[in-house]
This record gives structure tokens, sequence and C-alpha cells, in this order.
């Protein structure tokens, strides 16, 4: 990478008290030419730790209605670059991550690109099993986080599950960057109840709006949720055919968890039908 100059992307790290992870985050992004980190109110350190490291600190209020956090920040922050890079406080680049950006950038054809992960869960590296990828560089004229009918009902004030909505092709950056949470277990089970809640009033809401305006992959899912096979499907697809086994143990309270996140949703969603069984 050049260290003479900086890259030219906009990084935006969306934070809600995130003093374990966020050192490790920002410490890695010094390369760029601009980063802002969007925080949603933290009582813990976040906000000393931004100030520490010399970035812009912004503060967001959610209203309880669109837009979220990500989607307010396309549309409301200064942001100085023509590309944008989403970062979560879990998200740590890499060199050739770095290298790889820098050059692409230049002289793509592409409005956006999918990024890949090395996911660490117990912190141990997942190097098998299905790999994590999010679109989350691209474009900031180029299209905003998807907007999802959910004023009534959803606690969530960052995008989680919404995918940007692109205008142009959208390419792959071969080189990972890494996830890696160095909060307690107790912090992930928490925070994918929350997710999980969300998911199946999501459900609930394109049920009686037909399932319109869904993805391939979305529908999918649902269908997948509706005949009960997606928590097994899941587990047997990621740890035995994506060999999430080669893992060890690691690997294997991966997938269960991520089957049993599966099975919270579905679970959730006969609650919410009345639990017709």
């Amino acid at each position: 990478m050049n260290t003479n100059t900086k890259i030219p992307i906009t990084v935006i790290v969306s934070v809600k008290n995130e003093e374990l992870n966020l050192p490790y985050c920002l410490e890695k992004l010094h390369p760029f030419s601009e980063v802002i980190v969007v925080d949603s109110q933290s009582t813990d350190r976040t906000p000393t730790i931004v100030k520490e490291f010399d970035f812009k600190l912004v503060d967001f209020r959610w209203n309880g209605q669109f837009p979220k956090k990500r989607n307010w920040a396309l549309q409301n922050v200064n942001i100085k670059h023509n590309w944008v890079l989403f970062l979560d406080a879990d998200e740590f680049v890499t060199e050739s991550f770095l290298d790889e950006i820098q050059d692409t950038i230049n002289s793509t054809k592409h409005s956006g690109f999918w990024i890949f992960y090395n996911n660490y869960f117990l912190g141990k590296e997942q190097k098998y099993g299905l790999k994590m990828r999010k679109l989350a560089l691209f474009k900031k004229d180029a299209g905003l986080f998807e907007k999802i009918e959910e004023d009534s009902w959803s606690h969530l004030d960052m995008e989680v599950h919404e995918h940007p909505e692109i205008s142009g092709s959208v390419g792959n950056i071969k080189n990972t960057i890494i996830h890696k949470d160095f909060k307690s277990l107790e912090h992930y089970i928490s925070r994918h109840n929350a997710y999980s809640t969300w998911e199946a009033k999501r459900y609930m809401f394109n049920k009686v709006n037909g399932f319109s305006n869904l993805t391939f992959r979305q529908k999918l899912k649902y269908n997948l949720l509706s005949s009960g096979m997606l928590p097994l499907i899941y587990f047997i697809g990621t740890f035995i055919f994506k060999l999430g086994i080669l893992d060890g143990m690691s690997g294997y309270y991966f997938a269960k968890y991520k089957a049993h996140y599966f099975f919270q949703i579905q679970t959730k969603i006969k609650e919410l039908n009345k639990i017709k069984l």
C-alpha cells in the first residue's frame, strides 16, 4: 500500500457502546482520507475513544422512522469522498484489503462492491462454513439502503438486514476483512435475540402484504421458515457440506447458534400467528 497517499474513501463506522471493539477497528483506519463515526448516544467510552483517534464523531438520534442510521448518514452528513465504506466496530480492515481497494476504485466501472469476511467465533477463525459478505463499499450517490416499512414495530435504529439498492453494476473485493467481536457470548445471544424478533415481525408484515417486492433469496428464506426446515438445512449446509466440521468445536457451536437463530425466528412467527402448531 502507498503510505504517502491517503485512500480517497470515506469510512463510516456505526456504533453504540463499542468501547471493547472500537480501538481495534479505528487503529487500522488511518490510511483512509476520512473516517466518520456515527454514534447512537453511547454511555461508555466510545465518544472518548473516537476523539483520541482524532476522527470525526457524529451524534445520531433515531425518531423511530425512516431513515435509520446509515441512510441518515448518507443523507445528512457532509461526506468528503465519492466512495463510502460502511464498517461495524467489530470489523477490521487488512493490509491486503487496503491494497486492493486503493487500486480498484481508481479504475473500476462498478458502482459498488461486495466485501467478504474472515469470521471469528469464540476467539477462533472460522476457515470453513458459509462465508459472510455484505455490500458495504459503494458510491455515495449510487443508492441507499432499502426502505422497509417498519415504523410501527421496529426497535433497531440501524440497517442490519437491509441491503443497499445500487444503481449500476456491483463487483467483488477478493481480499477479506476480519469480523471479530471482543464482547461476550451473552452479548452475541442478546443481539441475535433482538435480530430474530425483527425478522419475525418483518415476516408478518410481508405476509399481510402478500410477500411482494422480495428478492429470490428472501422468498426462499421465508419459504424454508414456513416449512420449518430452515434451521436444519442451515446446520447441515454449513457444518457438513461447507465443511464447518473442519473448524472443530468452534465450527460446531457457530453452526448450532446460527441454526438456533433461525429456529428463534420460526417459533416467534408461530407466536405472532397465535401458535398454530
